[in-house]
């Protein structure tokens, strides 16, 4: 399920969006919050404002314009970490999976 995520720098562009935003975070909930989105991301080029994190789902991506950095640990933990993930959900604030 997580594990074909986008790589933490890839850059997107959402759909209805008309900035672009690169990946900063994955699997992320917003504080207060259950949800638990794919993605949270920045402006780009700008970068991490904390009033600027968009959290956002891989089906909300109408386009990708850069890959992030892939090497051999983030294949790992994706296959190895992403790839087992099961159902989560949000408790006392933490991501955790469900039982």
């Amino acid at each position: 399920m997580y594990k074909d995520l986008l790589p933490i720098g890839s850059v997107v562009l959402l759909k209805g969006g008309n900035k672009r935003l690169m990946i900063c975070g994955r699997i992320q909930t917003r504080q207060g919050e259950d949800t638990i989105y794919d993605y949270c991301g920045c402006y780009y080029p700008e970068g991490i404002e904390p009033s600027n994190m968009f959290f956002f789902n891989r089906d909300a991506i109408e386009t990708i314009f850069f890959i992030g950095f892939q090497d051999v640990e983030e294949i790992a933990l994706r296959e190895e970490v992403f790839g087992k993930l099961g159902e989560l959900e949000v408790v006392d604030g933490q991501i955790v999976s469900k039982e």
